[in-house]
């Protein structure tokens, strides 16, 4: 025996549509099972200077999307979700012309303080190939809260970073 029930919307005890449909398959969802926003990814623009031995934000400038219009690409270069919850960050750094035996990191910085940080070392033939480095973080972050991407190398000299491995993102997880 089989059940049809025929509706086109479900709502809340409050009155509000949580499902509804247009009559041809179409389904629009509110607010059920939430929504992994606040998000953003930004990507770099033009390679800059990063120090060796220092640790260095990333000017990462040109947005790819920003749902929520949180992401700050001119100024700070950094993210304040607006929301509450749980968070997925992520970001890589490139280099240009990274020597064997030496190490890339990048970090996240929340608050203006080091929060976490992945490595790599160096192992190739020559000393003109690029590298990248990249980490995938998950944090608790307020509405408040702010992070940025920053980047390390311990190259010897000057190294820039290569536009086309350079990004940054988040994206709020579903609670």
């Amino acid at each position: 025996m089989t059940s049809i029930i025929k509706v086109n919307t479900i709502q809340d005890a409050g009155g509000n549509a949580l499902l509804t449909s247009n009559g041809s398959g179409t389904l629009t969802t509110n607010n059920i099972g939430g929504q992994n926003t606040p998000a953003f990814e930004a990507r770099l623009s033009s390679a800059h200077s990063v120090s060796t031995a220092t640790w260095t934000k990333i000017n990462v400038n040109t947005e790819v999307y920003d749902t929520d219009s949180t992401y700050d690409n001119s100024s700070n270069y950094r993210w304040t979700p607006g929301v509450a919850g749980k968070y997925v960050i992520y970001g890589q750094a490139g280099f240009d012309a990274i020597s064997d035996g030496k190490i890339l990191y990048v970090a996240i910085y929340k608050n203006g303080s080091q929060l976490w940080t992945d490595g790599t070392a160096i192992n190739h033939t020559g000393s003109t190939a690029g590298c990248a480095t990249r980490g995938t973080w998950s944090i608790d972050l307020d509405a408040d809260d702010y992070v940025e991407l920053f980047a390390y190398h311990n190259h010897g000299s000057d190294r820039n970073t290569t536009t086309g491995w350079c990004y940054f993102g988040g994206y709020k997880l579903v609670e």
